[in-house]
């Protein structure tokens, strides 16, 4: 187990300087202009993919540094750089961990590298999951998955939105609900490979922030995928349905239901990291400017009204960061989370970005409200971080049902 240490190693600063580099070089002079064409940035992934940033193999690496500090920090530089081009590199990794945490090594070696493609010809992936009707809810999910055993075939059928990468996605890795009694243990997950009929993008949604994120509904009208295609394969899922019948049986549905949500929690550190790169960027800007713009003749940072907020802000920070690196080094080294501190670094971390965001834009002002500034856009995509991955609500309901052994509602 890796000793806890506040400082980074050598390997890590080395990482982490080449990320906020990549970050300052490439990501931020492009932001602007992708936001406002609210278009997947392609030159921008491109880019990352030849570099080595946009790939299957730098993720895993991330992923496995048994300090388990590797995945927050280069979050948070990327989304330093900007939150919705960050979330244009990082959204395929949400569907390769997908496939990691539950494929089989044949359908690992097969898929993933078609998530990614290639430097010279870069693919997305989207992973599928919330519904019109079950977001927060994910025992209220409604996409089918039929297994036609004559031809075996799976027929999926259900509408999926939010989908990060949706429609655009060379590969969709697909939640659907395959025994229905069971709630949420009764999902399964499902490889669609590129150009299979019956999946379509539906509406491209036109979002408040992260506009350069691509977000849309998918549909699935009768999509048939091979037997190869279920992650984990049949076997393996019939023998876990059966144990999952047997635990409902003893246990009730309400503890099937708190299962999902302890699968949640180990990857909110990474989101929280995420909002602490975005709160640290328009801090940092606010900062600069305090100590340079001038009224009634000195440094608007002499006055202890913006000193202050300041000093709140940069507390708020770095105390948002310890909170998403403990939860994360307990993640890698498998800590159980006895007090829902996965959710506590995804609430606290994100409900400061959206706070630290808005004193940025009030420090600058007039100018904080314009798109001339980069905080009007930080202001914007802070809001997404107290909304995906559990909204606060659902943060502060793990949490409280963690600590009080009760079913809260």
């Amino acid at each position: 187990m890796a000793e806890f240490t506040m400082e980074l190693n050598d390997e890590q600063r080395e990482v982490r300087d080449w990320l906020h580099g990549f970050a300052a070089d490439v990501i931020r002079p492009a932001a602007a202009e992708w936001d406002e064409r609210e278009e997947t940035p392609w030159p921008v992934i491109q880019e990352a993919a030849k570099v080595g940033i946009y790939s299957l193999d730098f993720y895993a690496q991330q992923y496995f540094d048994p300090t388990g500090l590797g995945i927050p920090m280069a979050m948070e530089e990327l989304f330093w750089g900007d939150a919705g081009i960050a979330l244009s590199i990082v959204g395929t990794g949400l569907a390769a961990v997908g496939v990691l945490a539950n494929g089989t090594e044949e359908q690992i070696g097969t898929w993933i590298p078609q998530m990614y493609g290639d430097p010279n010809d870069v693919k997305v992936a989207a992973f599928c999951s919330s519904e019109p009707d079950a977001g927060s809810d994910v025992a209220s999910m409604r996409t089918r998955a039929v297994y036609d055993e004559a031809k075996d075939e799976w027929v999926i059928n259900g509408t999926k939105t939010w989908a990060t990468n949706g429609g655009i996605a060379n590969v969709h890795v697909v939640v659907a609900v395959v025994e229905p009694e069971l709630g949420s243990k009764g999902h399964a997950s499902f490889i669609v490979p590129p150009d299979t009929p019956g999946l379509s993008q539906g509406q491209k949604f036109k979002k408040h922030g992260i506009r350069a994120s691509h977000t849309a509904e998918v549909i699935l009208d009768h999509v048939r995928v091979p037997g190869s295609c279920l992650l984990g394969g049949k076997e393996k899922l019939d023998e876990r349905l059966a144990r999952a019948r047997e635990k409902a049986k003893a246990s009730g549905g309400d503890r099937v239901k708190n299962a999902a949500m302890a699968t949640f929690e180990a990857s909110r550190p990474a989101v929280g990291a995420m909002a602490v790169g975005t709160a640290r960027a328009a801090y940092e800007v606010a900062l600069d400017y305090a100590r340079t713009r001038e009224q009634f003749g000195r440094p608007i940072i002499d006055n202890q009204g913006v000193a202050f907020q300041l000093a709140d802000m940069r507390t708020q920070i770095d105390a948002a960061r310890l909170l998403v690196w403990r939860a994360s080094w307990m993640a890698i080294n498998g800590k159980p989370f006895t007090a829902a501190e996965g959710s506590m670094s995804k609430l606290f971390a994100s409900e400061t970005a959206k706070k630290v965001t808005a004193q940025a834009v009030q420090i600058l002002g007039g100018n904080g409200y314009t798109r001339e500034y980069p905080v009007e856009r930080m202001h914007r995509d802070s809001a997404i971080y107290t909304i995906f991955e559990g909204t606060s609500e659902i943060q502060r309901l793990v949490i409280a049902r963690t600590l009080s052994g009760m079913q809260i509602r």
